[in-house]
């Protein structure tokens, strides 16, 4: 690891998002040779950034810029795939928050993979459709200049909702060249992207405006419509600095929600067919944030803080006329909240014992004022009420994190994080009303033993937790049924443990092999009826990731990741131990070729494989494969054309697949059907770029 200037040390790889300064990693070699103890530095690569004694497991990694760029998306959250293992995928219209597949979890809308983009939690808690609900929508790929990644209950700076996996992307503060980009395509995709950075007073205004819109393949239109805008102001250096950001996002859409198969299968319906045509919705948010970072070469201080307003009118049908043979089933789900959010850590060069030893402290605040409900609705017309809340949920984690170099090739990254919640819920039953709270401690403990030739090998143990829908610490009669109904804890404890090993000893080849084991006390699983998730039985999940970035050549490069996942509920049941849903392989292999003349072009697989979708496991999916693929072709050094194809085998696979009942017009009584959502078919688009 070479030395660097203090403005680049450390938060060219820092987290925003548990606000721990990660980049400090432990270098006790270069620590001895210092009359003082110091920060270790952090080089940048123009590829991927090696984590090379740096990490504390097998399963965290850093991905550039330059990576990001080559990657082919059909959807802004796709970009989130650069995570080995990681699956994003969608069950209805485009503007709705992404499916999610990880470590053999049918994460829904985001639970137990928690998100920051610059430092903001997207996961959104106590929400109407959904505990966790993670819409990344707003994500412009061209402002990411970097993501990285954990997985498992391992770190001390994770909190709620990280339990499988967490993904921070960070904003640049500056672009190095102005972008004016224009997109169409087949489907009515069209895009218009303009974003520069250039200097104001001291400092730089970034600003970047993206006007888009898609219909996708279906019979009735996506119409997804959405405009998103940001507008950053920043001073100094990565590692000293500070930046004040604003971003403005909306949409609106239709939605192709899953259909059965029944209906298919009999030629009622086409692929690509609504039951409810009227289904859909609108969003849209606003925030204001800030950031403050000041290094040395013994200490690191960063602050953020956000306030985010967001809303969301969500019309779904998934049984369609089960409840309401006349009328139909739709539901609005209806979210209106203001988000306040505090992080802030501190990092300081110590000695443990004689041993060259680095310690972090940190606080996390958030307090979410959230008004929400679920209410029967006719072609989005509402016309009653099953409930409507108003929910106060604020949260506190303070946490402690020491790392120590204890020998030449022994190092330890202990930490251990408190976090209490209270949860406050004003429902239109009293009876479902309430006040709850709940504290959970969470240790954590990774030891990390080489480097011996480029490869090092880590045991890993924590545990952690994700936090459950406040309304369901409160009830005591279910507002469907009129029946009493159980409360569930305030928060659910999980634990992992983890042998993983990481290596760099073949020229331009990182690998990484981790063995897991996460248990959960209580598993969310999706109710189809409601569109929510439930709190059910205690879960355990098993299984391996091997993930390999090769770069051979200057021109090429070459992602090859696999997964697998044994995911099952702990105790005897009949109905089976199966978690519907539960992903179990996943294998993706993205090949970027670039440096051949004015030629670039990349060519990304990716699969995952059936999965349970009933207890027993009588019911399975199918598998689900995709091939995307770019080329490109520079004009000019400021100017270049891309074409990118998606679903290019035109596959008939299914993005998503559920095994409920449901009652179609015309039928008598409920049928439990086997309900999916497709991929799209085969399609192209066509963009220029500009830079100025």
């Amino acid at each position: 690891m070479k030395n660097a200037s203090p403005d680049h040390r450390c938060f060219q790889k820092s987290r925003a998002a548990s606000l721990v300064a990660s980049c400090f990693a432990l270098q006790g070699a270069a620590w001895a040779q210092s009359p003082e103890p110091t920060l270790a530095p952090v080089q940048v690569q123009s590829s991927r950034n090696s984590v090379l004694g740096e990490a504390g497991t097998a399963n965290e990694g850093v991905v550039t810029q330059q990576q990001l760029e080559a990657r082919t998306v059909y959807r802004p959250g796709e970009l989130l795939e650069a995570v080995p293992g990681l699956i994003v995928s969608q069950h209805s219209g485009e503007g709705k928050a992404n499916q999610f597949y990880l470590r053999g979890f049918n994460l829904d809308h985001g639970t137990d993979l928690r998100t920051t983009i610059d430092g903001m939690l997207v996961n959104q808690r106590s929400h109407s459709h959904g505990q966790g609900w993670t819409d990344v929508n707003f994500l412009i790929p061209e402002l990411t200049n970097l993501l990285d990644y954990r997985k498992g209950p391992f770190y001390a700076a994770e909190g709620d909702f990280a339990s499988a996996g967490a993904v921070n992307v960070t904003y640049a503060n500056t672009l190095a060249q102005g972008i004016a980009s224009v997109g169409v395509g087949q489907n009515g995709y069209r895009r218009m992207l303009l974003a520069d950075s250039p200097s104001l007073g001291d400092g730089k205004l970034l600003y970047a405006l993206e006007l888009f819109g898609n219909n996708g393949p279906f019979v009735v239109p996506d119409r997804y419509k959405k405009s998103n805008g940001v507008l950053r102001y920043s001073q100094g250096s990565e590692g000293n600095g500070f930046n004040v950001t604003l971003m403005a996002y909306n949409a609106t859409w239709h939605a192709t929600d899953q259909i059965p198969q029944r209906a298919v299968v009999n030629g009622s319906l086409g692929r690509f067919d609504a039951v409810d045509q009227t289904d859909g919705g609108k969003s849209s948010r606003y925030s204001l944030s800030s950031g403050w970072r000041q290094t040395s070469g013994t200490t690191a201080t960063q602050v953020n803080a956000y306030v985010v307003r967001s809303r969301l009118d969500l019309f779904s049908n998934f049984t369609y006329y089960m409840d309401d043979p006349v009328n139909g089933d739709q539901f609005a789900q209806p979210d209106r909240r203001t988000t306040v959010g505090l992080n802030a850590s501190h990092s300081w060069a110590s000695t443990l014992l004689g041993r060259s030893s680095e310690n972090t402290v940190g606080a996390q605040f958030q307090n979410d004022n959230i008004s929400n409900g679920l209410y029967s609705s006719v072609a989005r017309q509402i016309v009653s009420t099953t409930r409507s809340d108003k929910i106060v949920e604020r949260s506190l984690g303070l946490y402690l994190e020491n790392k120590t170099e204890w020998a030449d090739k022994f190092r330890t990254v202990a930490g251990v994080r408190a976090d209490n919640f209270s949860f406050k819920v004003n429902s239109d039953n009293s009876a479902n009303s309430g006040n709850t709270s709940a504290t959970k401690v969470s240790p954590k403990l990774n030891l990390i033993f080489g480097p011996w030739n480029k490869t090092e090998f880590y045991t890993s143990a924590g545990y952690g937790f994700h936090s459950n829908d406040a309304r369901g610490t409160t009830i005591t009669i279910d507002p469907k049924t009129g029946n009493p109904a159980d409360k569930v804890p305030p928060l659910v404890r999980s634990k992992g443990v983890e042998l993983g090993v990481r290596t760099e000893a073949i020229a331009g080849l990182q690998s990484s092999l981790s063995f897991y084991q996460l248990d959960f006390d209580s598993e969310l699983t999706f109710a189809g009826d409601a569109g929510t998730t439930e709190a059910g039985r205690p879960s355990r999940r098993t299984g391996f990731e091997f993930s390999n970035y090769y770069k051979p050549t200057s021109w090429l490069t070459v992602d090859a990741d696999l997964a697998f996942a044994r995911a099952r509920f702990r105790g005897f049941d009949p109905v089976g131990d199966r978690i519907p849903g539960a992903v179990e392989g996943v294998a993706s292999l993205a090949l970027s070729v670039d440096k051949l003349g004015p030629w670039f072009g990349t060519l990304q697989m990716r699969y995952f494989g059936p999965r349970p979708l009933i207890e027993n496991n009588s019911v399975r999916s199918k598998s689900t494969a995709t091939l995307n693929g770019r080329i490109g072709y520079k004009i000019s050094p400021k100017v270049k054309v891309e074409l990118e194809g998606f679903n290019l085998t035109n596959r008939k696979d299914s993005a998503i697949d559920y095994y409920y009942a449901s009652q179609l017009k015309g039928e008598t009584a409920p049928v439990t059907d086997v309900h999916f959502h497709p991929i799209e078919s085969r399609s192209f688009r066509v963009s220029m770029v500009i830079n100025f």
